[in-house]
């Protein structure tokens, strides 16, 4: 079998398999000369974006060993400009975290094993530097290395462990320079004057002469619980009891931190390598542990129809991925806190349909009523999100318990042209009018060529239904035809 990839337009193989190597082909042979050398070659259209996505996961699942894990995409050896990398690449930072699986050798031999149950074969170098053990898993076949062995262990690598493109490493191949030993004891000065610095920062960041910044794909939880299994759990309930537990430990150490969780996220891992995230929301900081239980069980509830355990979780986790600060509170003696109750709320139905879901309304710098408000998420923190009674001046207009996206136009009848309406028909409805309140004028946008003036009432007809509407346009001096608009319903 071969991957096969359009390069300039013509298909050239990406990648091969262990027989067809066997037969004589490689990365970078064009198509219809590898159809000529093995007639009955089974040939499949290689998957570039599939593959990084596949990648994405893995190393989320290598979040089982540590938080700080990594991928790399390399570029191809064929030609840098060949679309199809073949090296595909995961770095784990697992400094401090190898001795709670028995150590490294432990680490990587459980590692390697998991990976070939999912149908995978992994070479895995594990050494002090990024370099030194991307070119022991790649080249080396994998291994370990202890801090100082990198010179020793690299002097009979290619020159293409250093993770240079494909230009440099021919070009260094042609002046005779094709292991890493050649470069090691060689004069500095004239490599970097004839290849650049490219060529010594590479070698100086394997041998650990130089440092190398290292970006892990997902953020590091500030604070996070874990709890592994030797023999798999699959029922729902069991994951609810586990997840609890961790949240009772979680929540002692955001109060011992004087801080609250504001995002909290479940990891299930099964024992088939896949991996799930239940993710949940707060609106402000909290670190009371039957809050974040109510939100995250709640959500892991509204997720029941999809919850699949396969043949069981090993391993769970639930992690604090934002927290902000939370100083205490004091007590008052007002009465019960009415915004906390209404944060609660949204987290809870949040939690059942998505936070995305439940909406609410902010002002606007408009008077016009359809453009003074707009709706935005709901479980925005701070009294951004919910002010406290009181916090406007003065009480705003009576308005109505309903009101229309767009003001709808109606038939009126007024005695005079200033006056509220005596008569309307909306919607093939004709409605006498019986009282009116009004008017309260909202002048028009001066920016807005076409805004005019709007005199609203508050009218009620003989049936004891209350309309909101409004006349656009002062008469005699912005328009001699003034129109009715009904914009709102009280009951």
């Amino acid at each position: 079998m071969v991957l096969t990839a359009k390069h300039r337009g013509a298909a050239r193989l990406a990648h091969v398999d262990g027989q067809a190597v066997r037969l004589g082909l490689q990365p970078g042979l064009g198509l219809a000369d590898a159809r000529a050398r093995v007639p009955g070659l089974d040939v499949r259209a290689a998957d570039p974006e599939a593959d990084a996505a596949f990648l994405d996961r893995l190393c989320d699942w290598a979040q089982r060993y540590t938080p700080l894990s990594g991928r790399r995409i390399g570029t191809s050896s064929i030609d840098p400009e060949f679309p199809y990398p073949e090296d595909f690449t995961l770095v784990l930072d697992i400094a401090g975290c190898a001795h709670l699986l028995g150590g490294e050798e432990a680490l990587a031999a459980d590692m390697a094993r998991r990976l070939e149950r999912q149908g995978l074969t992994a070479f895995i170098g594990i050494a002090s530097t990024i370099g030194a053990a991307h070119a022991l898993a790649a080249f080396g076949r994998g291994g370990r290395l202890q801090t100082g062995e990198e010179r020793r262990a690299l002097a009979g690598l290619p020159i293409s462990a250093l993770r240079l493109d494909a230009g440099t490493v021919d070009a260094l191949a042609r002046v005779g320079l094709k292991r890493i030993g050649d470069l090691i004891d060689g004069p500095r000065a004239p490599l970097t004057a004839r290849f650049g610095r490219t060529v010594l920062v590479q070698l100086d960041r394997a041998l650990g002469l130089a440092e190398e910044a290292f970006s892990p794909r997902l953020p590091v939880a500030p604070y996070c619980a874990e709890r592994r299994f030797f023999e798999p759990i699959a029922r729902q309930e069991d994951v609810r009891a586990v997840a609890l537990s961790l949240i009772g430990a979680l929540a002692e150490r955001l109060e011992a931190a004087g801080e609250g969780a504001l995002r909290l996220r479940l990891s299930l891992w099964r024992v088939d390598g896949a991996l799930s995230h239940i993710e949940a929301g707060l609106s402000r900081p909290s670190r009371e542990a039957t809050v974040m239980q109510d939100i995250l069980c709640r959500r892991l509830d509204s997720l029941a129809e999809d919850f699949d355990a396969g043949y069981g979780f090993d391993c769970v986790t639930v992690a604090v991925t934002e927290a902000s600060r939370r100083d205490a509170e004091a007590l008052s003696l007002a009465g019960p806190d009415t915004t906390l109750e209404l944060t609660r709320f949204v987290d809870r139905v949040g939690a059942r349909i998505g936070r995305g879901r439940v909406r609410r309304l902010k002002a606007r710098e408009s008077h016009i009523p359809e453009r003074a408000s707009r709706a935005v998420p709901a479980h925005l923190t701070g009294e951004e999100a919910f002010p406290a009674a009181g916090a406007l001046p003065g009480d705003p207009p009576e308005r109505p318990i309903r009101l229309f996206a767009q003001p709808e136009l109606v038939e009126a009848l007024a005695s005079v042209p200033d006056g509220p309406p005596l008569r309307f028909r909306w919607r093939r409805v004709t409605h006498e009018v019986k009282r009116a309140e009004g008017p309260e004028r909202i002048a028009g946008e001066w920016w807005r060529q076409d805004a005019l003036t709007r005199d609203y009432f508050r009218v009620e007809d003989a049936e004891g239904r209350r309309f909101w509407m409004f006349r656009e346009g002062l008469f005699l001096t912005e328009t001699t035809h003034p129109r009715w608009f009904v914009h709102g319903l009280f009951a």
